[in-house]
């Protein structure tokens, strides 16, 4: 989702209003700050047991977490095999940065 007119402000703001989530998507700001995988995150987003792990919570809990980002726009999951890789979508969170610059 890259159109600032498609972007459900409410929605993401839902989903930013968790700080764990808010911390989540600022991690993947820098995905060579994970730990080494066997695709390089940079190409193909963070695998979910990293994020689980830097968050110190649950993998249930880290899935619902993503999923939020996800719904709201601001992620991207890539299925590698059973694992699910994270990705910010830049595209998607500067379209938002404008919609706000525009609307606030």
């Amino acid at each position: 989702m890259t159109n600032a007119d498609e972007l459900d402000l409410v929605a993401v703001f839902k989903a930013l209003g968790h700080p764990t989530r808010l911390a989540i998507l600022g991690w993947l700001k820098d995905p060579e700050s994970f730990p080494p995988q066997d695709q390089p995150a940079a190409e193909v987003g963070v695998c979910l047991k990293h994020i689980q792990a830097r968050a110190e919570v649950s993998q249930s809990t880290a899935s619902q977490f993503m999923a939020t980002l996800q719904r709201a726009g601001l992620v991207t999951c890539t299925r590698i095999g059973q694992w699910s890789h994270y990705q910010r979508d830049e595209a998607a969170i500067e379209a938002l940065g404008r919609r706000l610059s525009l609307d606030l």
